[in-house]
């Protein structure tokens, strides 16, 4: 309810769509669904689950009409994006989509016989393609990629630590440089044709040397 304080740049359209948004999931919220049989669902919760996958197909079809235009225009430079952006967060797919993929993901956890039946969940998936290319124009991607691959105070060390730098001076290391560093109480790995020194990784492992 705190961010109603902020509605107040919503069209009125946009906020009777949210408020007819939160109706379908709080109708299909389990108060008088849980532990019923699959398939034996009342009719007016079947119809309600039925209103709900169309309105989520036509929230769909506005936002893959809206985001390839987006992208398109976002790709320019980082001033284009970050206006796009701005404009984007105050349309339907800022606002709407993602309440309803949270309160979608909810309901499955709730009820997943039901939320199966009302058949909006495949419509989402419909929009990750779209969404992926918008959010691969955003700066520092590749920055916030790694620190979410990272493990918190353990890989995050390892990346930003002294061992990456040496790493990152060596082009070429044969496979006798490897295993002669290793005899010699170094700890070098090989990942997909690439070399990573886990020396500084070894000594806060939980799992133990022989797993590693």
């Amino acid at each position: 309810m705190d961010q109603e304080l902020y509605s107040k740049e919503r069209s009125a359209s946009l906020d009777l769509l949210l408020r007819f948004q939160r109706l379908l999931v709080s109708k299909l919220y389990p108060a008088d669904c849980i532990g019923q049989v699959p398939n034996t669902y009342s009719p007016d919760l079947l119809g309600v689950g039925s209103l709900l996958k169309k309105y989520t197909a036509l929230l769909c079809t506005h936002i893959g009409d809206i985001l390839p235009v987006a992208t398109s225009i976002a790709s320019t430079s980082h001033r284009h994006f970050a206006e796009v952006s701005r404009v984007v967060d105050g349309d339907l797919t800022g606002i709407l989509l993602p309440e309803l993929v949270v309160s979608i993901v909810l309901l499955l956890s709730k009820n997943a016989g039901l939320m199966q039946e009302a058949g909006a969940i495949p419509l989402l998936a419909g929009l990750l393609e779209h969404l992926d290319r918008f959010n691969h124009l955003a700066p520092g991607k590749e920055r916030d990629d790694n620190e979410d691959l990272a493990w918190p105070g353990i890989m995050g060390s390892f990346f930003t630590g002294q061992s990456c730098r040496n790493n990152e001076e060596v082009t070429l290391i044969r496979k006798a440089d490897l295993e002669n560093h290793n005899k010699d109480g170094g700890f070098w790995t090989v990942i997909d044709g690439k070399v990573y020194d886990i020396k500084d990784f070894q000594t806060q492992s939980l799992t133990g040397s022989s797993i590693l």
